[in-house]
């Protein structure tokens, strides 16, 4: 592969990715001055801003067809650092620029600061660490260098493991040390990998590392080290212990951000790492592995989750399965297969659906468990009558997880379960299938409940806002299986093989 000087020059509205990763630092650190009740206004200030340029590098992007480059400095790598956006980053931008808005509405009312009181420190934290999420994850999606790359990791461990304990309670500071162990293995390796390619080629840019890539044992090496240290952030099975008690714990609006958004960062470095860094590896091998360990998620996780008691351990587990999903497109995505370009779209597509329907169903089951005092699923006798928005939310995440149309969960499945036919690859087809029956039984097993004849007295009667915040998120989940044919070539605008097969 020639690198030519077009792929280090910067493009029209390239300073859009600095200002994308400056609005949420630039939040943390006014917090940090002004501290107490403005932490929250100067979050949901930026909120706004921050959406708006995410949808402006997704217009130029879709306009213009070719990612945006931005030149850190004007120095150019392997000296300076680049900054890259393509269609993958886009969508994952802006997916992020609805959930965490969406997050810190629902938040409002349990993080705010007491009237009469200058600072309390759950507030203060919660909003800052949601704006350092914010901030790690642009830089995950934009980063063009591998050892910053690694920094916005570390940035989001530790943003994201406080948000596991901010009651304190020892169930949830247990689960975040967990949580935080598992963080620190998947760094360390990440780590060793590249420091071997550094040691290697002399660089750690993205696009110089494709080029200069053959195949050798300190390449097979980092790759293994990176992408098991990826595998344990993302919690694919065997590597998911952390996950169910740290998502489940954790309060509902940090559940959302955690399971719709986290865990798919580190999912996002390891496409990058396959697909963009490592396209001239012989691939067939790993990809097959991961799509193995895919299946041992999908399949695992399901069956954990029909065996949960409490509802937010039962959608934390689906998020364990769900994940096994994105490791499909491993073995069919590579190369120019006419079937490469509908696993990548489903790959994709899985992503974004997940994210929107896992965070809804969070809040919606973080509004059930404020409502009734308890989670417990056997005890959500009426509840489908007395707050029937939240259900519904709640049912309609659940029609993504499960596959049915029409909903984003639905294309995406169908797009995948196409690619592995048309591949000769029916293992991931039945798994699939398999899957989308043992979802449909733990959707079903979480809902029957709810619409028995029950009487149920609730606590407190979940507000209407927070109510709508849930199933606006649903609707996003749903109507991603509405998306036009041009959404999916946006999605392969920078891909390496849709690129090369550019006239």
């Amino acid at each position: 592969m020639i690198v030519t000087a077009a792929a280090f020059s910067p493009t029209a509205g390239g300073f859009l990715l600095v200002l994308a990763i400056i609005l949420p630092v630039a939040g943390i650190l006014l917090s940090l001055v002004l501290g107490g009740r403005y932490a929250e206004r100067i979050a949901l200030g930026l909120m706004p801003l921050g959406f708006g340029v995410a949808a402006v590098i997704a217009f130029l992007l879709w306009r213009s067809g070719q990612p945006l480059v931005y030149i850190l400095g004007g120095f150019t790598p392997p000296l300076g650092i680049a900054l890259r956006a393509d269609g993958f980053s886009a969508v994952m931008m802006v997916t992020a620029a609805l959930v965490i808005p969406a997050a810190g509405l629902f938040a409002r009312a349990n993080f705010v600061t007491p009237p009469g009181i200058t600072e309390a420190r759950a507030p203060l934290a919660f909003w800052i660490l949601l704006q350092a999420i914010w901030a790690a994850l642009n830089i995950v999606f934009l980063g063009g260098d591998l050892f910053n790359l690694y920094v916005a990791l570390e940035l989001l461990t530790f943003a994201a493991v406080p948000l596991v304990c901010l009651d304190g309670r020892p169930a949830t500071l247990a689960a975040a040390l967990r949580y935080l162990l598992f963080a620190l293995f998947g760094s360390v390796f990440y780590l060793l990998g590249a420091a071997l390619l550094y040691g290697a080629f002399g660089t750690l840019d993205i696009v110089l590392l494709a080029a200069r890539i053959r195949a050798e044992p300190a390449v097979w090496i980092a790759a293994g080290l990176m992408t098991a240290g990826l595998l344990a952030k993302t919690a694919l099975f065997p590597l998911h212990l952390w996950l169910p008690p740290a998502h489940a714990n954790a309060p509902a609006a940090a559940s959302a951000v955690l399971s719709g958004l986290v865990v798919k960062a580190s999912f996002f470095l390891i496409v990058r790492l396959w697909f963009d860094v490592l396209p001239g590896l012989p691939n067939a091998i790993p990809g097959t592995i991961l799509a193995i360990l895919g299946s041992a998620a999908i399949l695992s996780g399901s069956v954990l989750a029909l065996r949960q008691e409490r509802l937010k351990l039962l959608i934390a587990y689906s998020t364990v399965a769900q994940i096994g999903y994105l490791f499909l497109m491993s073995p069919l995505a590579s190369g120019t297969h006419p079937w490469a370009a509908e696993a990548w779209s489903g790959g994709l597509m899985q992503t974004l659906s997940h994210a929107f329907a896992k965070a809804a169903m969070f809040l919606a089951a973080g509004l059930i468990a404020e409502s009734l005092g308890h989670d417990r699923i056997a005890g959500l006798g009426g509840a489908g009558r007395a707050m029937p928005m939240t259900i519904f939310a709640l049912g309609l995440g659940g029609l993504s997880l499960m596959g049915l149309p029409p909903s984003g969960g639905f294309a995406a499945k169908w797009l995948l379960l196409r690619a592995s036919v048309e591949a000769g690859q029916w293992l991931w087809a039945l798994v699939m299938l398999a899957g989308g029956l043992l979802a449909g039984g733990y959707i079903y097993r979480a809902l029957a409940p709810a619409f028995t004849s029950a009487s149920v007295a609730l606590k407190t009667r979940p507000q209407r806002s927070r109510e709508a915040i849930a199933l606006a998120l649903a609707l996003c989940a749903v109507l991603l299986g509405f998306a036009p044919q041009s959404f999916f070539a946006f999605l392969q605008i920078g891909r390496p093989a849709a690129m090369a097969a550019l006239p």
